[in-house]
């Protein structure tokens, strides 16, 4: 080879090599800070802990907190949320004509966020008013990505929302530009919270099958250095939706993950994708720096941010908040006779938190008592045409924050029960009357004993009737007793025939069908009218009061904190209205076994028997090979001998 032919395959490889370098410099990125929150539900002011020793929270914190981690960090900085940044206060009352809670988080300086379940419980119409009224503000908001949630499953019916998607603009992702990053960011709803809004009226597409869609086009379209996956679909003890999204789907660096209310202390690593979660309610926010190299994603800090009494709280937003405040009394407490701040009663007594029991399955006072003031609802408002309420019914799911102690105000009392809105349009779920079998209510016992370790949501709370259940016996054969409250304190049988007056708020009601799916169809509730039918429309039996007007389920609990003043010492305590037992005594274990029990204990005896039975022949028939064995021996020497 020449002397000039080596130089030019030197020039070559050279150039080949020099080529190769933006390759590899594209696979890492400088460090990126994202501060983050989730499911922060309409929580403007810093609320009481459970204890009642402070405060916690508050997008009036919030905003003094996210000025803070801005100013002290040395790289680029994003800031977004993970969806149900509504319903949760007294303020959501004026989501569909104010968007109180999205022009917040633009003011906080949110970049993106994405709309969880609780964004469609004004229905979808209620999404698509509150858009358009975000966007009439004329203030700065934040981009919101969806990706798979925006399909209306009847177009005609959902053509407003469709509309005031495409007009926000609401996109399956956005890419941000900061300090020479390109950070994409897409959302995704889960398949449990579609679940829990039943009346959405949209097309859920699979989370990983959006996810890869978007990431593939993000990836060969717009060259992002990062990739955010904002996830309102929830982790829960290392397991759930977003950890299988991350295990199924390449190329997403860091998943934000809503819903499930989580807190990680530490990241979830799943392959090349970290997964995190601060907690609702504003309790925190989340600080997460990572740093792309040729080996992968790094990470360089993580925190959870106490937003605590050490906080101060930012003028700006309080001012903010006070506006909205003032008009919610102006509006929608108006027709209530009611005012944001009004104390309604007294309490002496420190509740646990209803979220905070997670998967504890026992009696919860304030279950009892907003149990109760259903009944004393129905009362006041039937008068003298009172049909008496057999049982009153509570699942966890429904109740949103915990009774403080101390003075107990009107907004204490919708934030414990703040969710939806009624067929008046009107926020807040109103209670519905229908009627279960005996047989039914078991079930509905039955579903509180085994469901509850797979929804927490659905455990029961109630009045009028008594259970109990051991933990270890058998699923969906858990019930051990059950019983009728008389007016006078004494019980009665419950008759499995005979119909029986129920009454929850009109969500509960939606919701029984994915409580029965998750008991795999061995548990059926079926609401019924007086005569016994099957009930197609449950918003036909709304209770109304004297003058027409829905009862809600917060107007009952405000309505009966007001009657007592005080609250009553009978919720000082349990009263045995649900016992839990997690004996082993092999009587509680067996004793009223349900058919399906003993079918699988005939299941487990036969193949038993079945097994003894292969176990038998197959020593049997060892022991004659080797038998017919030791004999050939003994002939095989007699014969030689």
């Amino acid at each position: 080879m020449g002397k000039m032919t080596r130089i030019l395959c030197a020039l070559l490889a050279c150039t080949l090599l020099l080529g190769s370098v933006p390759a590899l410099a594209a696979e890492s990125a400088p460090p990126l800070t994202i501060l983050f929150t989730h499911d922060t539900h309409d929580h403007w002011y810093p609320e009481p802990t459970e204890d009642g020793t402070g405060t916690y929270g508050g997008y009036t914190r919030l905003a003094t907190v996210l000025k803070r981690e801005r100013e002290e960090a040395d790289n680029a900085v994003i800031t977004v949320d993970g969806g149900d940044f509504s319903m949760g206060s007294l303020i959501q009352t004026i989501y569909s004509e104010e968007a109180p809670e999205l022009r917040a988080l633009g003011a906080l300086g949110y970049d993106v966020t994405t709309l969880g379940n609780h964004e469609f419980d004004y229905r979808a119409d209620g999404l698509a008013k509150m858009l358009n009224a975000a966007k009439a503000s004329g203030e700065v908001l934040p981009a919101i990505v969806q990706a798979n949630y925006t399909t209306p499953l009847d177009p005609e019916a959902g053509a407003a929302v469709t509309q005031a998607l495409a007009d926000y603009p609401v996109t399956s992702y956005t890419v941000i530009e900061r300090e020479g990053l390109r950070i994409g960011v897409f959302g995704v709803l889960g398949e449990d919270a579609d679940e829990c809004a039943p009346m959405s009226g949209m097309a859920l597409e699979p989370i990983v099958d959006a996810a890869k869609r978007v990431v593939e086009e993000l990836e060969e379209q717009e060259d992002p250095d990062y990739i955010i996956c904002l996830s309102h679909s929830g982790t829960e003890n290392g397991k759930g939706e977003d950890v299988e999204l991350a295990k199924k789907v390449d190329g997403i660096d860091v998943i934000i993950s809503g819903h499930t209310h989580t807190v990680l202390e530490e990241p979830i690593a799943v392959n090349d994708t970290l997964i995190v979660s601060c907690g609702p309610y504003t309790e925190n926010l989340g600080v997460l720096t990572v740093e792309k190299g040729t080996d992968g994603l790094a990470l360089l800090d993580y925190r959870l941010v106490a937003l605590d009494d050490g906080v101060e709280e930012d003028s700006a937003m309080t001012a903010m908040a006070d506006s909205f405040q003032e008009l919610v009394g102006e509006t929608y407490l108006k027709d209530y006779g009611m005012t944001y701040d009004q104390v309604l009663a007294d309490n002496p007594y420190i509740f646990t938190a209803i979220s905070a029991l997670g998967l504890v399955q026992e009696e919860e006072r304030l279950g009892n008592l907003i149990a109760d003031s259903y009944v004393y609802a129905v009362q006041e408002a039937e008068g003298t045409d009172y049909v008496p309420v057999d049982f009153a019914v509570v699942p966890s799911g429904v109740i949103r924050a915990t009774l403080p102690q101390g003075a107990v105000t009107t907004a204490d009392a919708f934030n414990i029960l703040s969710l939806g809105i009624g067929a008046d349009g009107t926020p807040g779920y109103p209670l519905i009357s229908v009627y279960l079998t005996g047989a039914e209510l078991k079930d509905a016992f039955e579903v509180d004993a085994s469901v509850t370790p797979l929804m927490p949501a659905a455990q029961l709370y109630g009045a009028g009737m008594q259970w109990s259940f051991n933990t270890h016996r058998m699923i969906f054969d858990k019930v051990t007793g059950c019983a009728q409250i008389l007016p006078d304190g004494s019980t009665a049988e419950i008759e499995d025939d005979r119909l029986y007056r129920v009454v929850a708020d009109l969500y509960t009601g939606q919701m029984l069908g994915a409580v029965n799916a998750q008991s795999f169809g061995l548990l059926t509730i079926t609401p019924r009218d007086e005569s016994g039918a099957p009930l197609e429309d449950l918003e036909s039996r709304i209770i109304q009061d004297q003058n027409g007007a829905e009862v809600k389920a917060w107007y009952a609990l405000a309505g009966y904190l007001r009657s007592m003043g005080t609250v009553d010492s009978r919720y000082s305590g349990p009263e045995g209205r649900k016992v839990v037992s997690d004996s082993w005594n092999p009587v509680e274990l067996v004793s009223h076994p349900r058919l399906l029990t003993v079918i699988v204990w005939l299941v487990l005896l036969l193949v038993v028997v079945l097994a003894v039975f292969l176990i038998v022949r197959l020593t049997g028939g060892q022991r004659r090979r080797k038998g017919y064995g030791r004999r050939s021996r003994r002939g095989y020497r007699s014969y030689r001998g």
